[in-house]
Protein backbone atom coordinates (compact mmCIF):
# COMPACT_ATOMS: atom_id res chain seq x y z
CA UNK A 1 0.00 0.00 0.00
CA UNK A 2 1.37 3.40 -0.96
CA UNK A 3 2.09 5.94 1.75
CA UNK A 4 1.84 8.86 -0.65
CA UNK A 5 -1.95 9.16 -0.31
CA UNK A 6 -4.48 9.24 2.48
CA UNK A 7 -8.22 9.38 2.91
CA UNK A 8 -9.57 12.68 4.13
CA UNK A 9 -13.07 13.57 5.25
CA UNK A 10 -14.42 16.80 3.78
CA UNK A 11 -16.57 19.30 5.68
CA UNK A 12 -19.71 17.69 4.26
CA UNK A 13 -18.66 14.29 5.62
CA UNK A 14 -17.73 12.79 2.25
CA UNK A 15 -14.40 11.00 1.82
CA UNK A 16 -11.83 11.98 -0.78
CA UNK A 17 -8.19 11.28 -1.56
CA UNK A 18 -5.28 13.53 -0.65
CA UNK A 19 -1.81 13.43 -2.17
CA UNK A 20 0.70 13.92 0.63
CA UNK A 21 3.57 14.57 -1.78
CA UNK A 22 1.71 17.28 -3.71
CA UNK A 23 -0.34 18.55 -0.73
CA UNK A 24 -3.45 18.47 -2.93
CA UNK A 25 -6.88 17.06 -2.08
CA UNK A 26 -8.92 15.66 -4.96
CA UNK A 27 -12.36 17.32 -5.32
CA UNK A 28 -11.79 19.21 -2.05
CA UNK A 29 -15.12 20.99 -1.49
CA UNK A 30 -18.18 18.97 -2.50
CA UNK A 31 -16.48 15.62 -3.02
CA UNK A 32 -15.71 13.35 -5.99
CA UNK A 33 -19.25 12.51 -7.11
CA UNK A 34 -20.90 15.94 -6.93
CA UNK A 35 -17.98 17.75 -8.54
CA UNK A 36 -17.52 15.24 -11.35
CA UNK A 37 -21.22 15.14 -12.19
CA UNK A 38 -21.70 18.91 -12.09
CA UNK A 39 -18.48 20.04 -13.70
CA UNK A 40 -18.22 17.39 -16.40
CA UNK A 41 -21.27 15.18 -17.00
CA UNK A 42 -23.94 17.90 -16.79
CA UNK A 43 -21.92 20.80 -18.14
CA UNK A 44 -20.76 18.82 -21.16
CA UNK A 45 -24.38 17.81 -21.82
CA UNK A 46 -23.08 14.28 -22.27
CA UNK A 47 -26.43 12.54 -22.10
CA UNK A 48 -27.93 14.80 -24.76
CA UNK A 49 -24.89 14.56 -27.01
CA UNK A 50 -24.63 10.79 -26.70
CA UNK A 51 -28.32 10.30 -27.44
CA UNK A 52 -27.93 12.30 -30.65
CA UNK A 53 -24.61 10.79 -31.69
CA UNK A 54 -23.92 7.91 -34.07
CA UNK A 55 -20.67 5.99 -34.07
CA UNK A 56 -17.92 6.12 -31.48
CA UNK A 57 -17.95 9.01 -28.99
CA UNK A 58 -14.46 9.83 -27.73
CA UNK A 59 -13.71 11.37 -24.33
CA UNK A 60 -10.21 12.34 -23.22
CA UNK A 61 -9.84 12.10 -19.45
CA UNK A 62 -6.81 14.31 -18.73
CA UNK A 63 -5.82 13.59 -15.16
CA UNK A 64 -7.21 10.15 -14.32
CA UNK A 65 -6.29 10.54 -10.66
CA UNK A 66 -8.53 8.32 -8.54
CA UNK A 67 -10.95 7.86 -11.49
CA UNK A 68 -13.86 9.83 -10.02
CA UNK A 69 -14.44 11.79 -13.23
CA UNK A 70 -14.28 8.77 -15.52
CA UNK A 71 -16.62 6.75 -13.31
CA UNK A 72 -19.09 9.64 -13.11
CA UNK A 73 -19.30 9.56 -16.92
CA UNK A 74 -19.86 5.79 -16.93
CA UNK A 75 -22.54 5.95 -14.21
CA UNK A 76 -24.31 8.93 -15.70
CA UNK A 77 -24.66 7.59 -19.24
CA UNK A 78 -24.94 3.82 -18.84
CA UNK A 79 -28.57 3.70 -19.94
CA UNK A 80 -27.78 5.24 -23.35
CA UNK A 81 -27.19 2.88 -26.28
CA UNK A 82 -23.86 4.07 -27.66
CA UNK A 83 -20.19 3.32 -28.25
CA UNK A 84 -17.99 5.15 -25.75
CA UNK A 85 -14.21 5.36 -25.97
CA UNK A 86 -12.70 6.74 -22.79
CA UNK A 87 -9.00 7.67 -23.06
CA UNK A 88 -7.39 8.43 -19.70
CA UNK A 89 -4.01 10.09 -19.19
CA UNK A 90 -1.86 10.52 -16.10
CA UNK A 91 1.77 10.35 -15.02
CA UNK A 92 0.96 7.78 -12.33
CA UNK A 93 -1.55 5.07 -11.44
CA UNK A 94 -0.88 5.31 -7.71
CA UNK A 95 -4.01 7.36 -6.86
CA UNK A 96 -6.23 4.79 -8.59
CA UNK A 97 -4.48 1.91 -6.80
CA UNK A 98 -5.00 3.65 -3.47
CA UNK A 99 -8.63 4.51 -4.25
CA UNK A 100 -9.44 0.92 -5.16
CA UNK A 101 -8.03 -0.23 -1.82
CA UNK A 102 -10.48 2.19 -0.16
CA UNK A 103 -13.40 1.87 -2.58
CA UNK A 104 -15.93 1.25 0.19
CA UNK A 105 -15.05 4.42 2.07
CA UNK A 106 -14.94 6.52 -1.11
CA UNK A 107 -18.27 5.18 -2.27
CA UNK A 108 -18.13 6.00 -5.98
CA UNK A 109 -16.76 2.75 -7.41
CA UNK A 110 -19.94 0.71 -6.99
CA UNK A 111 -19.99 -1.91 -9.72
CA UNK A 112 -16.86 -0.69 -11.51
CA UNK A 113 -14.15 -2.15 -9.27
CA UNK A 114 -13.38 -5.01 -11.67
CA UNK A 115 -13.13 -2.69 -14.67
CA UNK A 116 -10.83 -0.29 -12.81
CA UNK A 117 -8.68 -3.24 -11.70
CA UNK A 118 -8.44 -4.46 -15.28
CA UNK A 119 -7.39 -0.97 -16.38
CA UNK A 120 -4.64 -1.05 -13.75
CA UNK A 121 -3.39 -4.44 -14.87
CA UNK A 122 -3.68 -4.15 -18.65
CA UNK A 123 -3.99 -0.37 -19.35
CA UNK A 124 -7.28 -1.14 -21.07
CA UNK A 125 -10.71 -2.57 -20.37
CA UNK A 126 -13.52 -3.35 -22.80
CA UNK A 127 -16.92 -4.06 -21.32
CA UNK A 128 -20.66 -3.60 -21.53
CA UNK A 129 -21.88 -0.78 -19.30
CA UNK A 130 -25.66 -1.00 -19.21
CA UNK A 131 -26.70 -0.28 -22.79
CA UNK A 132 -23.37 1.16 -23.88
CA UNK A 133 -20.22 -0.55 -25.13
CA UNK A 134 -17.14 0.91 -23.47
CA UNK A 135 -13.49 0.88 -24.46
CA UNK A 136 -11.47 2.40 -21.60
CA UNK A 137 -7.73 2.85 -22.07
CA UNK A 138 -4.97 4.39 -20.01
CA UNK A 139 -1.77 6.10 -21.19
CA UNK A 140 1.00 6.61 -18.69
CA UNK A 141 3.32 9.56 -19.17
CA UNK A 142 3.87 13.27 -19.14
CA UNK A 143 0.84 14.76 -20.90
CA UNK A 144 2.57 17.96 -22.15
CA UNK A 145 5.33 15.83 -23.67
CA UNK A 146 2.79 13.48 -25.25
CA UNK A 147 1.01 16.42 -26.86
CA UNK A 148 4.22 18.01 -28.07
CA UNK A 149 5.46 14.75 -29.57
CA UNK A 150 4.19 12.80 -32.52
CA UNK A 151 2.44 9.95 -30.68
CA UNK A 152 -0.88 11.70 -30.05
CA UNK A 153 -1.04 12.79 -33.69
CA UNK A 154 -1.72 9.21 -34.74
CA UNK A 155 -5.45 9.54 -35.42
CA UNK A 156 -5.95 5.77 -35.42
CA UNK A 157 -4.45 5.28 -31.95
CA UNK A 158 -5.65 8.60 -30.55
CA UNK A 159 -8.84 9.76 -32.28
CA UNK A 160 -9.72 13.39 -31.72
CA UNK A 161 -12.08 13.83 -28.76
CA UNK A 162 -15.70 14.99 -28.65
CA UNK A 163 -15.19 16.00 -25.00
CA UNK A 164 -12.28 16.53 -22.62
CA UNK A 165 -12.32 16.16 -18.83
CA UNK A 166 -9.45 18.44 -17.81
CA UNK A 167 -8.50 17.95 -14.17
CA UNK A 168 -4.86 18.76 -13.52
CA UNK A 169 -3.37 19.91 -10.22
CA UNK A 170 -3.45 23.68 -9.68
CA UNK A 171 -1.10 25.96 -11.71
CA UNK A 172 1.02 26.66 -8.64
CA UNK A 173 1.59 22.92 -8.11
CA UNK A 174 1.71 21.86 -11.74
CA UNK A 175 2.37 24.84 -14.05
CA UNK A 176 3.36 22.57 -16.95
CA UNK A 177 -0.30 21.61 -17.39
CA UNK A 178 -1.50 25.22 -17.74
CA UNK A 179 0.81 26.79 -20.30
CA UNK A 180 -0.05 28.36 -23.63
CA UNK A 181 2.02 25.78 -25.56
CA UNK A 182 0.09 22.93 -23.92
CA UNK A 183 -3.35 24.31 -24.74
CA UNK A 184 -2.21 25.33 -28.24
CA UNK A 185 -1.04 21.76 -28.88
CA UNK A 186 -4.28 20.41 -27.43
CA UNK A 187 -6.41 22.66 -29.64
CA UNK A 188 -4.42 21.59 -32.70
CA UNK A 189 -5.24 17.94 -31.91
CA UNK A 190 -8.96 18.62 -32.21
CA UNK A 191 -10.82 17.86 -35.41
CA UNK A 192 -12.44 21.07 -36.72
CA UNK A 193 -15.31 18.93 -38.01
CA UNK A 194 -15.84 17.31 -34.58
CA UNK A 195 -17.40 19.59 -31.96
CA UNK A 196 -15.47 19.30 -28.70
CA UNK A 197 -15.90 20.97 -25.30
CA UNK A 198 -13.59 21.04 -22.29
CA UNK A 199 -14.63 22.23 -18.82
CA UNK A 200 -12.22 22.78 -15.97
CA UNK A 201 -12.55 23.94 -12.38
CA UNK A 202 -10.60 27.21 -12.66
CA UNK A 203 -12.18 30.58 -13.45
CA UNK A 204 -8.92 32.56 -13.43
CA UNK A 205 -8.33 35.30 -15.96
CA UNK A 206 -4.95 33.87 -16.89
CA UNK A 207 -6.50 30.51 -17.77
CA UNK A 208 -9.24 32.06 -19.87
CA UNK A 209 -6.78 34.26 -21.74
CA UNK A 210 -4.55 31.24 -22.32
CA UNK A 211 -7.41 29.20 -23.77
CA UNK A 212 -8.50 32.04 -26.05
CA UNK A 213 -4.98 32.59 -27.37
CA UNK A 214 -4.65 28.83 -27.94
CA UNK A 215 -7.62 29.04 -30.32
CA UNK A 216 -10.58 27.99 -28.17
CA UNK A 217 -13.87 29.77 -27.69
CA UNK A 218 -14.31 30.29 -23.94
CA UNK A 219 -17.27 30.77 -21.65
CA UNK A 220 -18.42 30.95 -18.07
CA UNK A 221 -18.80 27.48 -16.59
CA UNK A 222 -21.24 26.08 -14.03
CA UNK A 223 -20.80 26.76 -10.34
CA UNK A 224 -19.36 23.90 -8.30
CA UNK A 225 -18.73 23.73 -4.59
CA UNK A 226 -17.54 27.12 -3.37
CA UNK A 227 -16.77 28.33 -6.89
CA UNK A 228 -19.45 30.62 -8.31
CA UNK A 229 -18.03 30.03 -11.78
CA UNK A 230 -15.81 27.57 -13.58
CA UNK A 231 -14.64 27.69 -17.20
CA UNK A 232 -15.65 25.87 -20.35
CA UNK A 233 -13.78 25.97 -23.64
CA UNK A 234 -14.72 24.54 -27.02
CA UNK A 235 -13.83 24.60 -30.69
CA UNK A 236 -17.33 25.86 -31.48
CA UNK A 237 -19.50 28.50 -29.84
CA UNK A 238 -22.49 26.15 -30.10
CA UNK A 239 -21.24 24.20 -27.07
CA UNK A 240 -20.88 27.29 -24.87
CA UNK A 241 -23.99 28.65 -23.18
CA UNK A 242 -22.45 31.85 -21.82
CA UNK A 243 -19.46 33.03 -23.88
CA UNK A 244 -17.12 35.62 -22.39
CA UNK A 245 -17.98 39.06 -23.75
CA UNK A 246 -16.17 42.34 -24.35
CA UNK A 247 -16.85 43.49 -20.79
CA UNK A 248 -14.82 40.53 -19.58
CA UNK A 249 -12.17 41.43 -22.14
CA UNK A 250 -11.83 44.92 -20.66
CA UNK A 251 -11.49 43.46 -17.17
CA UNK A 252 -8.79 41.13 -18.44
CA UNK A 253 -6.89 44.10 -19.81
CA UNK A 254 -6.83 45.63 -16.31
CA UNK A 255 -5.95 42.39 -14.50
CA UNK A 256 -2.57 41.98 -12.82
CA UNK A 257 -2.66 38.26 -13.65
CA UNK A 258 -3.62 37.66 -17.27
CA UNK A 259 -0.53 36.99 -19.38
CA UNK A 260 -0.28 33.28 -20.28
CA UNK A 261 2.61 31.19 -19.02
CA UNK A 262 4.81 30.00 -21.86
CA UNK A 263 7.10 27.87 -19.70
CA UNK A 264 6.57 25.41 -16.85
CA UNK A 265 7.26 28.05 -14.20
CA UNK A 266 4.41 29.60 -12.25
CA UNK A 267 4.25 33.38 -12.45
CA UNK A 268 1.68 36.14 -12.80
CA UNK A 269 1.84 39.21 -15.02
CA UNK A 270 -0.53 41.67 -16.72
CA UNK A 271 -1.37 41.30 -20.39
CA UNK A 272 1.38 42.16 -22.84
CA UNK A 273 0.61 44.47 -25.75
CA UNK A 274 0.93 41.53 -28.13
CA UNK A 275 -1.51 39.36 -26.21
CA UNK A 276 -4.02 42.19 -25.97
CA UNK A 277 -3.87 42.69 -29.73
CA UNK A 278 -4.43 38.98 -30.36
CA UNK A 279 -7.36 38.84 -27.94
CA UNK A 280 -9.10 41.73 -29.66
CA UNK A 281 -8.78 39.90 -32.98
CA UNK A 282 -10.30 36.66 -31.63
CA UNK A 283 -13.53 35.81 -33.52
CA UNK A 284 -15.37 35.48 -30.19
CA UNK A 285 -15.16 39.25 -29.75
CA UNK A 286 -15.93 40.26 -33.30
CA UNK A 287 -18.45 43.14 -33.50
Amino acid sequence: MTNNYQLVRLNNGICSVRSLVDAETFHPVVGPVAEAEGLYVHQLRLRERLQNHSGEFVIWDVGLGAAANALAVLRGTRDIDCQLRLVSFDHTLEPLKFALQHSVELGYFGGYENHASELLQKNCAVFQNGKQTVSWEFHLGDFPALLAGSKLHNAKCFPAPHAILFDAYSPKKNPAMWTLPLFTNLFQRLDPQRACAMPTYSRSTILRVTLLLAGFFVGVGHATGEKEETTIAANTLELIAEPLDRRWLERAKRSHSAEPMTESVYRIAPLSAGSWEKLQAHPQFAP
